[in-house]
């Protein structure tokens, strides 16, 4: 089988690119397939996740990242897009593909177009109101939906549309080709977390997203009922806001730390995870997690959380209710022998996303494609 992914670039840091490559990786060297990813904006780059030298990587050179944000860029976007589509379809054509998939970049409004004999997809690592979610803008939440609506039209003309998460496929409505498949972790070995440790734990960028200003206010309310118990946050960007807010609050037992490398160590010290965010597409650091054992305390956010978490190893509470996420993480605490259990539970869940469990997906999913 002849695969080829199609994206901007592999020189970021992010969690599709990391996907991406480990897919690649798994298609090439387990299943024998041929496998092509398509870039515009590598630019001769380092590729930053390890990649299987059977894997080959193609540039075309389009550099759609010189021009953004530029007052000309809506121009320059129209000009590139056509050389895009042009030497796009020169290389599927003379490549023999047959699947081709995109992640929902510059191509995705014409890759569908495009006759050579490959089947079509799309994946989509966000949720469909990700954007809408992510400014407190009451304008830009309009043209965001607005433009999450118009892609449906482009959407249906695949042969599938990948989403992370039930709950994102429902907010996609009746959409014939869409299916759920999910993102995969790499499984530690079994570890059952300790519930003698009294440190939480949360992981990710200091962002808006993230809603770590949300947990601050949380753990104001918590820490007094909870004196002996302390918070650490991973994770990197300006702590400046979240910095001053623990002064100025006197919040006490709370530790802002820099990302780490060894993640899985923190997670072992650790008696349970908590999540604040303000909307996921599907959060691996949940899974994660779950992996090492640990119970989960998290935000009722669109999406993932509904999808993964069950009530004998997590705790959903209503999305932004600071009062309510301050409650379950008291209840987690002081609850060892809940813990203890769900700990046992968390494990065993997290191995439905392991990597060859997800990828046997993929595989089915392309053969029952090239079948029809």
């Amino acid at each position: 089988m002849k695969i080829a992914y199609t994206i901007s670039g592999l020189f970021n840091t992010g969690g599709m690119e990391n996907i991406l490559i480990q897919k690649a990786n798994y298609l090439a060297d387990i299943y024998g397939y041929d496998v092509t990813i398509i870039t515009t904006d590598q630019k001769n780059r380092d590729v930053f996740f390890p990649l299987s030298p059977k894997v080959k990587l193609v540039d075309l050179s389009i550099n759609y990242c010189d021009y953004i944000g530029t007052k000309m860029w809506l121009y320059h976007r129209a000009r590139l897009k056509r050389i895009h589509r042009r030497r796009l379809k020169e290389h599927l054509s003379s490549g023999g593909y047959d699947i081709c998939i995109s992640l929902m970049d510059f191509d995705f409004d014409f890759l569908h177009k495009i006759k050579d004999r490959s089947k079509k997809l799309l994946e989509y690592h966000f949720s469909r109101y990700s954007k809408a979610l992510s400014t407190n803008h009451p304008i830009l939440k309009i043209i965001q939906k607005c433009r999450t609506s118009l892609w449906k039209s482009s959407i249906k003309r695949y042969d599938r549309f990948i989403v992370l998460t039930d709950e994102d496929k429902t907010q996609w409505g009746a959409l014939p080709n869409i299916e759920v498949i999910p993102n995969f972790i790499n499984l530690p070995p079994a570890y059952i977390a300790s519930q003698d440790s009294k440190k939480i734990i949360s992981v990710g960028r200091l962002s808006y997203q993230k809603g770590f200003d949300m947990l601050l206010q949380a753990w104001k309310i918590a820490q007094p009922q909870i004196p002996d118990w302390e918070l650490n946050i991973f994770g990197g960007g300006d702590k400046t806001q979240y910095s001053d807010y623990i002064k100025q609050n006197g919040l006490k037992n709370i530790t802002l730390h820099d990302p780490t490398s060894s993640i899985t160590d923190e997670y072992r010290r650790s008696a349970f995870y908590v999540m604040s965010s303000r909307y996921e597409g599907l959060p691996l650091v949940l899974l994660e997690a779950m992996s090492h054992g640990l119970p989960i305390v998290s935000f009722k956010c669109p999406c993932g959380p509904t999808d993964i978490l069950k009530e004998d190893f997590g705790i959903l509470v209503p999305r932004d209710n600071v009062i309510e996420l301050a409650d379950a993480i008291v209840r987690c605490a002081e609850n060892k022998e809940w813990r203890k259990q769900a700990s046992i539970t968390a494990v065993r869940e997290s191995g439905k996303y392991s990597k060859d469990e997800i990828m046997k997906r993929w595989n089915d999913l392309f053969h029952s494609l090239l079948n029809n």
